[in-house]
């Protein structure tokens, strides 16, 4: 940054009086939040990382100095456009997984083939004696452990499966009318448009992470 273009010590102090307004109002939001996704308490959060952001660029500029505050990403959703009372909704659900332990995942998959041996034919399909590939096979393995279980019991079982949790997403979008049946199946996330999303839950290690020790303050929470 140019000395012209500088900030002054008084804008610096501006925004650092502004981070401490929008944590007043945010700790307010919280005390009156009239529910766990009370809006509320969104639009308090935003106001808070957008004016910490802020500080944080000036102080650096003006002083070559930083804040032990982790503001998120601006990956925020733009504004929605949807219709005021959705009528039909869409569900989009992203979760990631590592198979951390192949062996208790191609250990389950085989008893699951043993008590079912259809199941066992669709994952590993016309292979003969397709119960036998399964409990070798990582591939055939996820076949069969996706086959058998929904979804969300496999988020709640995966290390029971040999898995590890990475980031998930669920968007929750508005629709105008009800998908007919097979209408998206060819590409099931072609129509996702961020503008019609209602709310959205993600889930993050790096929201999980702490500074050590030694630091003072606790960095912005924005695990929503």
């Amino acid at each position: 940054m140019s000395d012209a273009a500088q900030p002054s010590a008084a804008e610096v102090r501006a925004a650092a009086e502004a981070v401490k307004a929008a944590l007043d109002r945010h700790l307010d939001a919280v005390e009156r939040r009239s529910g766990q996704d009370d809006p509320a308490v969104y639009a308090a959060f935003d106001e808070l990382a957008a004016a910490a952001e802020v500080y944080d660029e000036l102080l650096y500029d003006t002083y070559d100095e930083v804040t032990p505050f982790e503001i998120p990403g601006n990956d925020a959703l733009p504004a929605y456009a949807g219709p005021e009372e959705p009528s039909a909704l869409s569900v989009l659900i992203r979760r990631d997984y590592t198979v951390a332990e192949p062996q208790r995942l191609l250990h389950q998959a085989q008893r699951i083939a043993d008590l079912d041996p259809d199941a066992a034919d669709e994952a590993a399909g016309s292979v003969a004696d397709a119960a036998a590939v399964v409990g070798t096979s990582v591939h055939a393995a996820l076949g069969v452990l996706f086959g058998e279980f929904e979804p969300d019991e496999i988020a709640s079982r995966h290390k029971e499966f040999g898995l590890e949790e990475g980031d998930s997403t669920l968007w929750v979008a508005a629709a105008d009318d009800p998908a007919e049946p097979g209408e998206w199946l060819s590409a099931p996330f072609d129509q996702a448009d961020p503008q019609r999303v209602v709310c959205r839950f993600d889930v993050s290690a790096v929201f999980d992470e702490e500074l050590g020790d030694d630091d003072m303050l606790e960095p912005l929470d924005h695990e929503r």
